[in-house]
């Protein structure tokens, strides 16, 4: 089973500086944080930004592009990810966010099939959690052979739940880290013809009731290719080798931290830039979406 779990670690450092007043942090800015700025700055203004119309995820699907919001597809989702301390195999798809980049989220297609929905009503949360956490010891030890600090599964924010008419399922997963700070994943997963779409947002929990219903929005604007929806599957189609519990339980994580492959699965997002709130709206603030 091909595993494709992803932690992102949303700093309190990056919350520090997207709530303090510009001014004052732009005052403060030594000689030696002027010149991390500005190659931020560089880097950002190098990646080809998309204000309107719509992304393309790969040739699987489509994603709206609202007003107030930036996406990158391929290739500069990677570079972003990667510039964020994120253990890239390059196979993102697609990152977007608002303007401000307070929260975010990634785009990655798996193509494992069709995945059957015949066990959602069979979404035990005690079982799948204990699921989870033995499978997060493994892949600490992978972690700390990285130099990454551990995680630690605390349990459900939001309990797994499938919606049959659009073929959704997500869940939320409370974590800590082993260097003192609290994590939340909140991951969808959008059942497709030939795989499924995983979508991971990047939030702090006191943001979340906010943010989710503006991004549960954004996903109202995701459309697979018309060959590529769940409805399209026929048969002799590729069937994948899990069900909906094994999307969420991530069953291949023993097997991939044995064999080496999780340090290309496991993807830790850390923000490393005390400032980079700061540096974020430096960067667009007062631009159009022509000039960015």
């Amino acid at each position: 089973m091909k595993n494709m779990t992803r932690t992102l670690i949303f700093g309190t450092a990056l919350l520090l500086a997207l709530t303090s007043p510009l001014h004052s942090q732009e005052e403060e800015l030594s000689a030696e944080d002027a010149a991390a700025l500005k190659s931020h700055e560089d880097f950002m203004n190098s990646l080809s930004w998309k204000t309107e119309g719509s992304g393309s995820l790969g040739s699987r699907a489509d994603l709206v592009i609202p007003e107030g919001y930036r996406f990158l597809g391929s290739g500069d989702s990677s570079k972003l990810m990667e510039y964020y301390g994120n253990l890239s195999n390059g196979a993102e798809l697609g990152f977007i966010s608002p303007d401000h980049m307070e929260w975010f989220a990634v785009f990655e297609f798996d193509d494992v099939g069709y995945v059957k929905d015949d066990e959602k009503d069979k979404l035990d949360a005690d079982e799948i959690l204990d699921q989870l956490k033995e499978g997060q010891k493994a892949a600490n030890e992978e972690l700390s052979r990285l130099g990454h600090s551990t995680l630690n599964v605390l349990g459900w924010h939001t309990p797994p739940f499938y919606n049959k008419e659009t073929n959704n399922l997500e869940w939320a997963i409370r974590l800590s880290s082993s260097d003192g700070s609290e994590i939340l994943n909140y991951k969808t997963k959008l059942l497709g013809r030939r795989g499924v779409m995983d979508v991971v947002l990047v939030c702090s929990e006191e943001q979340l009731a906010s943010v989710i219903p503006e991004y549960q929005g954004l996903l109202n604007g995701f459309a697979y290719k018309k060959e590529d929806n769940y409805a399209s599957f026929t048969d002799g189609d590729k069937i994948a080798e899990y069900g909906l519990v094994g999307l969420i339980a991530g069953g291949g994580l023993l097997v991939a931290a044995k064999s080496g492959l999780l340090a290309k699965l496991w993807k830790p997002i850390a923000f490393g830039l005390v400032a980079i709130g700061v540096f974020i709206k430096r960067i667009f603030r007062g631009k159009t979406p022509d000039s960015i």
